[in-house]
């Protein structure tokens, strides 16, 4: 390719990324702003808090978690994710509860919040059913004074918003210690920002996004495991989207996984049991849309150390969900 075309390719991908990102922000102009949206999470099957809030206490320990999700790497306003979370249950317990903070980036978009978790478990012989509600506050800002517009004083684009909403979640979950089954709604309540910083609380009812979550982990031989995983997603007024993954333990201390999610992107990820309290884990997403020629893929790397809350202190088994 000459240096003329390079040029002119490379002028191209620029307009591309700015016009797609001008209509987003405009997109989100027209009627009111949805200050709510879920983060897609890759490795969600090791820390389903994020989507269930009756995963909190799911096992009989204290567990911290951090996760941080750079999406689109090269492109404009991508997506940036941050979450650290801790939930706990005592062993004589039916009782889980949790907090967590997070901050969500999207283009001219930033949520911050903090969400507290409760969660009431029923044993039975070898399973147990859990019910968890969440809620918090969030605060939504959208900085639409910083767009850039083709046509300068556009009044639209004037008046930033800002506001604080309320937050509400439900799930459930059935499990045992190898396989778990789960149904959430993790944004009850269908709060509204209006752009000119009206809020807007009438609309009570599910804010558009369910999640159906399944695994099961068998073992291969007696040092390998296997955990097959979905998640389905629902999202008024988009396809049903689903995550089907596969990973592989070795020796309780390695795992390594690839997902495939539907209309989106091929997942790879690794996992190392530093430690038998401490976990490491990566995952990269390969664009398979449309927008694979204007970025570089997504990073996703998550910190988990859970400590067993009774008197030894010992974890006995690595957590595979």
């Amino acid at each position: 390719m000459s240096s003329a075309k390079k040029v002119i390719y490379q002028l191209s991908v620029l307009v591309c990324r700015k016009t797609l990102f001008l209509v987003l922000s405009a997109f989100a102009l027209t009627g009111t702003l949805q200050a709510q949206q879920e983060p897609m999470y890759s490795q969600y099957m090791f820390n389903m808090l994020n989507i269930n809030p009756a995963y909190a206490g799911n096992r009989a320990s204290d567990n911290i978690t951090v996760l941080y999700r750079n999406q689109w790497v090269g492109f404009d306003g991508a997506p940036r994710t941050g979450t650290v979370s801790w939930d706990r249950r005592n062993e004589d317990s039916n009782v889980g509860y949790g907090l967590q903070l997070y901050d969500d980036r999207l283009g001219i978009e930033r949520t911050t919040g903090v969400q507290a978790f409760y969660s009431y478990h029923v044993p039975f012989e070898e399973s147990f059913l859990a019910f968890g509600l969440s809620g918090g506050v969030l605060n939504y800002q959208a900085n639409y004074s910083k767009v850039s517009t083709i046509m300068g004083g556009d009044p639209v684009f004037q008046d930033d918003v800002n506001g604080w909403l309320p937050t509400a979640g439900f799930g459930i979950l059935y499990a045992s210690e190898y396989w778990y089954m789960g149904l959430s709604v993790p944004a009850l309540l269908h709060t509204k920002i209006h752009a000119i910083n009206y809020l807007n609380q009438n609309n009570i009812g599910a804010n558009n996004h369910y999640f159906l979550t399944a695994g099961y982990t068998f073992e291969a031989s007696e040092s390998m495991k296997f955990k097959p995983s979905v998640l389905l997603k629902a999202v008024k007024g988009a396809p049903l989207q689903c995550d089907f993954s596969m990973n592989a333990w070795f020796q309780n201390v390695l795992g390594v996984g690839v997902s495939y999610r539907t209309g989106d992107a091929l997942v790879g990820s690794i996992e190392f049991q530093l430690l038998p309290e401490l976990r490491l884990g990566y995952a990269y997403d390969y664009t398979l849309s449309d927008l694979k020629s204007y970025n570089r893929g997504t990073h996703e790397i998550m910190l988990r150390l859970e400590l067993k809350s009774n008197h030894n202190g010992l974890i006995l088994s690595p957590r595979y969900y």
